[in-house]
């Protein structure tokens, strides 16, 4: 399918272990211009011996799947010590013939290792190159090729589990039985408006009504779920919230274990949006740190309050910080207002000062769990990684091995899948002919095919590509 030879760095600069991967009809060819046993090489001069030609046949006579040790060399010059990895089509990645260089992790030498390699035949591979033609080759679908990445970028457990759980397909085999279904029964109706004599549709319109609603009940539960598929791979939006002074931004640094967010003891010190993400045991914060919340008359302070209040509304979990050591005010009670019916804990903190308020006094108000704090002595910080840890994995919000969506391009086709669906379902109820379900049934076909990438554009697979690191 391809003329040109790629490669590029599959390997983080500045390792023990520099990776340089070659794929396509002339990377056998390629390294074999490049690689010397070490019998070719001369270690006291670090240069071939007199007479050596190069053998750019040299792998095609090896078996794939095998390792050799030897040399790069350029022109005549030894460039590193090396151990290369032969994989011939079609069992490779990529599905043509693959060689991977691990060489010493410099950047340098991996650098010259890669234009040593481009200057013998080879093309810079585009970002995700190489996993685009394991695509178009057919070795995975798209949906696949979307998981590499996730898996790439992976944070915690749950994420690396949903990630390997889309690498294997079984996103793709959840969709794909819905999309035979349809294919079916689309078929059929052709087939009976064609040769009504040998197809029967008096109560097929019941039977596919049936299937649809079955097929529109197992989408519905994907977008019932995206939420929790979005956090198991990108992690939990996450706000503090609190009146100023309370002690939000030491929270933050105190779970960044640095001072990013500026601490002093003037009310107010935080104006902005301050974001970080954060591992607290196995689950990923997308942690904000806000504003103070109180009546204000500084303009510029109460957009940063107007920001906290609109954060808080939009994300998933909410850690309230309570400052103990005073009663609670206005400004709690505008906290607690705008916090009911949300997610989320209270840190009852400055816990190792005097405090004057106890948990049943908010708790009448605002009824979280509610966990005796300190950010100087970290007391309870413990408690607060098993709480956030036990709600998201243990409580309302479960990781188990359902199939999530985890993009939004997938929601975005699941949801006009659904509509089309409902579109057939209206008809069936209305009465109309048969050749009115087909065309909404095709469209609720192909917009599922985005997810495999069975339906998906040029353009569309192009701009998923384009968002891989180099070398994968």
């Amino acid at each position: 399918m391809y003329t040109k030879t790629i490669a590029s760095i599959a390997s983080g600069m500045g390792g023990g272990i520099g990776v340089i991967r070659i794929s396509g009809d002339d990377a056998l060819t390629v390294a074999g211009k490049i690689f010397r046993k070490r019998s070719q090489i001369d270690l006291t001069s670090e240069c071939e011996k007199d007479g050596i030609q190069y053998d750019d046949k040299y792998f095609w006579k090896k078996e794939s799947h095998t390792i050799h040790y030897g040399f790069i060399v350029d022109n005549g010059k030894v460039i590193d010590e090396v151990m290369v990895l032969l994989m011939k089509k079609p069992n490779s990645y990529t599905r043509e013939d693959v060689v991977e260089i691990d060489s010493h992790g410099g950047p340098f030498i991996v650098k010259k290792i890669l234009e040593t390699v481009l200057k013998n035949g080879a093309v810079l591979a585009e970002p995700g190159e190489f996993t685009k033609r394991a695509f178009l080759n057919g070795r995975i679908d798209l949906a696949q090729a979307e998981a590499v990445m996730k898996l790439i970028s992976s944070e915690n457990n749950y994420a690396l589990d949903s990630a390997l759980s889309q690498l294997e397909g079984n996103l793709s085999k959840y969709i794909e039985n819905i999309r035979q279904d349809i294919l079916h029964d689309t078929g059929y109706i052709e087939a009976a408006l064609d040769d009504p004599e040998h197809y029967e549709l008096g109560e097929f319109r019941f039977e596919l009504k049936d299937r649809l609603q079955n097929d529109r009940e197992k989408l519905n539960e994907l977008i019932e779920h995206f939420d929790d598929g979005r956090m198991k791979s990108e992690g939990i939006n996450t706000v503090i919230v609190g009146k100023p002074n309370a002690g939000k931004s030491s929270l933050m640094n105190l779970l960044l274990d640095e001072d990013r967010a500026i601490v002093t003891n003037v009310a107010g010190t935080t104006r902005d949006i301050l974001e970080e993400r954060v591992k607290l045991g196995d689950v990923i914060l997308n942690l904000v740190d806000t504003a103070g919340i109180h009546e204000t008359n500084d303009i510029v302070e109460n957009i940063g309050v107007n920001k906290a209040i609109e954060y808080a509304d939009k994300c998933d979990f909410i850690i309230y910080v309570v400052d103990s050591s005073e009663r609670l005010d206005d400004a709690d009670f505008q906290i607690i207002d705008i916090l009911q019916q949300k997610k989320g804990v209270i840190l009852m903190n400055k816990s190792d000062l005097n405090p004057v308020i106890t948990v049943e006094d908010i708790q009448k108000k605002l009824n979280w769990e509610c966990i005796t704090f300190s950010n100087e002595t970290k007391q309870g910080m413990k408690e607060l990684e098993n709480y956030v840890n036990n709600s998201f994995l243990d409580g309302n919000i479960s990781f188990n091995n359902q199939v999530y969506l985890t993009g939004i391009r997938h929601k975005e086709a699941v949801i006009s899948a659904i509509e089309s669906i409902n579109a057939v379902l209206k008809a069936i109820d209305d009465d109309m002919p048969e050749d009115f379900y087909t065309i909404d049934m095709m469209d609720a076909y192909k917009e599922l095919g985005l997810i495999n990438g069975e339906t998906a554009s040029e353009d569309l697979v192009n701009k998923i590509f384009k968002e891989f690191c180099m070398g994968k």
